[in-house]
């Protein structure tokens, strides 16, 4: 019987990346977007290159605005997963607010609380309505995509690395609440990765401390991938951990950066 993912923040970068590797491994794939024709330019792409897997998208935003997730999009989501008769074996938790630019002193309270509340609340929330599901069908899998950065802040992202801490917090309770419904929850903490951003900005990215890691390149969103899909179809009896693939960034003191 086949299995079927469910990856939020599927349109572009890693999510696409993530979308394709479950489908070339014959997983059909439910993924999510912020924009209604996005997700459907990326769900025409997607049956396209696998035309023996079942795809579908679904547009789903987190926020109804930045103190109030969007539950109710999150219960609609997952009743017509019911109602289409599809179960969410694993549920990879992809999208994020970047927090990009937030200064204390500058930034209003409002954009900590939109980064805390999608990364943390949101994914929560998605957690709990697939882990109901999970529980009555005999276990699952949800993988977090969190980020180095939970351990190693980076300048004017105040938001998006408390969410990111938060987030493995919410990660080890949830694996050991859900532990005996053989639910398994773990998370992949990527460090930089060749994303749009980084072909859109190559000044910028040649010259970042991060790209210097001890192996001497950067993930791509294969690699990021890879990790995911090992603790959805391999980690069997593994929950509650964390997978770093940042090059080595995470264990060097300060990057050697060449001359």
């Amino acid at each position: 019987m086949k299995k079927t993912a469910l990856i939020t923040g599927a349109c572009i970068n890693t999510g696409v990346a993530i979308v394709e590797k479950f489908a070339n491994e014959g997983w059909d794939v439910i993924f999510t977007g912020r924009d209604e024709e996005k997700v459907r330019q990326a769900e025409t792409a997607y049956r396209t290159k696998f035309p023996t897997v079942n795809i579908t998208g679904f547009a789903i935003d987190s926020l109804i605005d930045e103190r109030t997730v969007d539950e109710k999009s999150v219960d609609e989501l997952f009743k017509s997963l019911d109602r289409m008769g599809v179960f969410v074996n694993t549920l990879v938790l992809n999208a994020a607010n970047q927090g990009l630019n937030m200064e204390i002193f500058k930034s209003p309270l409002t954009d900590l609380m939109k980064v805390i509340n999608t990364n943390v609340v949101w994914n929560y929330c998605l957690c709990e309505h697939a882990a109901a599901r999970m529980k009555e069908k005999g276990g699952g899998s949800i993988v977090f995509l969190n980020s180095n950065t939970a351990y190693r802040a980076i300048p004017d992202r105040i938001a998006y690395v408390t969410s990111k801490g938060g987030q493995l917090g919410l990660m080890r309770a949830l694996a050991l609440d859900l532990g005996k419904y053989n639910i398994r929850v773990n998370a992949v903490l990527p460090g930089m990765i060749r994303t749009e951003r980084w072909k859109t900005n190559p000044d910028f990215y040649k010259t970042v401390p991060s790209r210097y890691t001890p192996i001497g390149d950067v993930a791509d969103g294969a690699d990021i991938a890879d990790a995911v899909y090992y603790f959805a179809a391999h980690a069997r009896n593994t929950t509650g951990a964390e997978l770093v693939v940042d090059g080595g960034n995470t264990i060097q003191l300060y990057p050697i950066i060449p001359e």
